[in-house]
């Protein structure tokens, strides 16, 4: 048995413990639990076979009791040093995965600061909140098979767009291409179809969070959304970054919403103890910071989320997985998308010497992310990441 060195100051301690999928040098991928800059094997850990899957749903499916008895479990082993030392992986040794098996894939649009902008951006005469915005979280089904773990490459999408001083539209590869920073939610438990999940039973039922980012082509999506909402412009791909945070590490982040009480939520969204959270992000572009999107500042929260997508009775998934939406703050270095962040392309950015707007072939962006912990410092999220290649 040995003892895993956990640096001082690491996002990725006893606090902590979040879940993914690794491969190690010689063998088949499972599950495992990142301690410091190692990865815990939970099979040689625990000797429970639900670890051996190539996905986190088996164990997520086990319910909320099973899993505070294993991130107890786990806490208990790694703080006394009774771990095998076959069972420990250097980070830096070991593939990562998508860490489940995508159900379905529900993104919001959460966060009022942004949701402002893009009124003010594209209907500069009318008010910027359509009137629904502050009575539901509104919200696209997205497309589950086209979610990715972070570090794969984005193929540019092609699809109809309408350039510049064109009345109709063209087929070829996007020109505004654009990030979208958002923390998403793992669905562990599921529900029954008929029936609804309130704002109280949202910890019984979510298992914890991702980083997100939803590539966007907002030029085939201006053209398409009208009137029945996002496809093409969304659909092509969703990075997720590879380690699933419980939702248990993120309670020292809880935080009241900002905004709401005018007016004030249906009964079905009103919340006794808020699910804001106080996670910070960083957008880095081509290397560098552009952003900081404050998470504490979004008008919604997760646990509204997901009383308003199954109010009307649809049944949740193990593996179901839904996202804030774009994460944007007050002040125009907190917006968490391009669109935003140079106001259509009219205010570039300077990234590394160059004005920028979109998204150019070869570009890389990496969001990462870091909450409250238990232990008085931080945890972290890891990174979501991702590079942009030629449309094909």
């Amino acid at each position: 048995m040995s003892a895993i060195e956990i640096p001082d100051g690491s996002l990725f301690g006893l606090d902590n413990l979040p879940y993914g999928v690794f491969t190690p040098p010689a063998g088949a991928p499972r599950v495992g639990v990142r301690v410091g800059d190692s990865v815990v094997d939970l099979l040689a850990l625990l000797g429970d076979e639900v670890f051996a899957a190539p996905a986190l749903n088996p164990f997520m499916a086990q319910g909320p009791g099973r899993w505070a008895a294993v991130r107890a479990a786990i806490a208990d082993r790694v703080g006394s040093g009774d771990v095998p030392g076959e069972a420990v992986y250097p980070v830096a040794s070991v593939s990562l995965s998508l860490p489940w098996e995508v159900a379905d894939y529900v993104d919001f649009y959460a966060s009022e600061h942004h949701a402002s902008n893009v009124g003010r951006i594209f209907r500069p005469d009318a008010p910027p909140l359509m009137p629904n915005w502050k009575h539901l979280p509104v919200g696209y089904h997205g497309r589950a098979g086209t979610v990715v773990v972070s570090g794969t490459d984005i193929v540019r999408p092609c699809g109809q767009r309408v350039l510049a001083g064109d009345s109709v539209p063209t087929f070829g590869p996007s020109l505004r291409l654009d990030i979208e920073a958002e923390l998403g939610f793992v669905v562990g438990a599921g529900s029954a179809l008929g029936t609804s999940v309130s704002v109280g039973d949202f910890a019984s039922h979510v298992f914890g969070a991702v980083l997100v980012n939803d590539w966007s082509a907002r030029d085939i999506q201006a053209w398409e959304y009208v009137p029945l909402g996002p496809l093409l412009g969304k659909s092509f791909a969703t990075s997720v970054s590879p380690w699933v945070v419980p939702l248990a590490a993120l309670s020292p982040a809880r935080v009241p919403l900002p905004g709401q009480g005018n007016p004030e939520p249906l009964p079905y969204l009103r919340e006794s103890s808020s699910w804001g959270l106080d996670v910070s992000l960083v957008v880095s572009w081509n290397g560098q910071e552009v952003s900081r999107p404050p998470y504490r500042t979004m008008y919604w929260s997760p646990a509204q989320m997901l009383a308003h997508m199954t109010v009307n009775g649809a049944s949740l998934r193990t593996g179901d997985l839904f996202a804030s939406g774009t994460i944007s703050g007050p002040s125009r270095f907190e917006r968490g998308a391009f669109l935003e962040l140079t106001w259509s392309g009219a205010e570039p950015v300077d990234v590394k010497g160059e004005q920028r707007t979109f998204l150019l072939d070869g570009d890389q962006v990496v969001i990462t992310a870091t909450a409250p912990g238990a232990a008085g410092g931080r945890i972290g999220f890891g990174e979501v990441a991702g590079r942009i290649l030629p449309a094909r």
